[in-house]
């Protein structure tokens, strides 16, 4: 019996260690090591402040739509939905998503339609779309704003963030600083 447990009993404290202890300090050290040291971008404007590292829901024909939650973007209950390809609830609320975009998007083919404008992430709070979701949805701002569409095209161009270090990740921008930017053009 000695022989198992102290065996266990030396390998708990060696993974206490390193998961409660040196794995915790390794991610606060790379956090340390952000622009914003580990801690939430906060961006105040029009009186508000908002955290730029967390999505916000935009849902006014006004502004650029931010991609789905699965949390309905509460930051307290990050996750997603965990619902598979084939999970009938899953795919109808995909379908609700696409006919909802193509009501307020009129004159857009479906299959114009970005994935990420109708799936959620795998937090339910991505911040950022693709620069294909922005440009899709183009003609119904500058529509409803009055703006041209070439203005907001340059504003998309202007707000797109490039792969991390210029090779991971594909481009994307934040909506909600695509949408405050939106706003400083009026």
């Amino acid at each position: 019996m000695k022989e198992h447990i102290f065996p266990a009993i030396k390998l708990t404290a060696l993974l206490l260690l390193l998961c409660a202890g040196a794995y915790p300090l390794l991610v606060w050290g790379i956090a340390q090591a952000t622009p914003q040291k580990g801690k939430a971008e906060i961006i105040e404007a029009n009186g508000k402040r908002f955290y730029a590292n967390l999505a916000q829901k935009f849902t006014d024909d006004h502004y650029f739509q931010s991609r789905p939650s699965a949390v309905d973007y509460n930051a307290a209950g990050s996750a997603g939905s965990n619902k598979g390809p084939s999970n009938t609830d899953y795919l109808a609320a995909v379908q609700s998503r696409i006919d909802t975009f193509l009501v307020h998007n009129p004159g857009i083919d479906k299959k114009e339609i970005p994935v990420d404008l109708i799936t959620a992430s795998g937090s339910g709070l991505d911040p950022d779309i693709s620069v294909q979701a922005a440009f899709v949805q183009v003609k119904r701002i500058a529509k409803i704003r009055g703006i041209a569409e070439q203005n907001l095209r340059e504003l998309i161009i202007n707000q797109t963030q490039p792969p991390l270090a210029g090779m991971l990740g594909p481009e994307k921008i934040n909506v909600l600083q695509l949408n405050l930017a939106l706003d400083q053009l009026k």
